[in-house]
């Protein structure tokens, strides 16, 4: 799929951003199991929450000034933890099966453990 691509803008080049991109693809698939009640409740929760992560990522990479670099990432890390507790109540609601839990939280602890220290390297430097 990604041989289209002759160039990469800078966000694209960034390990959490391609992360929380298969993050969010994922995340796409697994809702289209909810049931077809929560179409417009959780599912579009957890798909523009999600969406947000990989857009303020985008976004804080492409500002000039560090400060509004780290405010980006600030706001991708808050859309993350929103993620992770819409996923607990769709673990608990029993919308996803419990190795799937394990897998989706394992990824958003890593996608957050990388944006906490992008977010730290924008304010130390």
């Amino acid at each position: 799929m990604e041989q289209y691509l002759e160039y990469k803008f800078v966000f694209e080049k960034l390990e959490v951003w391609q992360l929380a991109k298969e993050l969010a693809v994922e995340l796409y698939g697994a809702t289209k199991k909810f049931p077809v009640e929560e179409r417009y409740g959780l599912v579009s929760q957890i798909n523009r929450a999600v969406i947000s992560v990989v857009s303020n990522i985008a976004e804080g990479a492409s500002r000039t000034s560090k400060k509004d670099r780290a405010h980006f990432y600030q706001i991708a890390y808050s859309s993350l933890m929103e993620v992770a507790a819409q996923l607990i109540i769709a673990y608990e609601l029993t919308f996803i099966s419990s190795p799937e839990n394990a897998k989706l939280r394992e990824k958003l602890h890593e996608i957050s453990n990388k944006l906490n220290a992008l977010y730290k390297s924008q304010l130390n430097n």
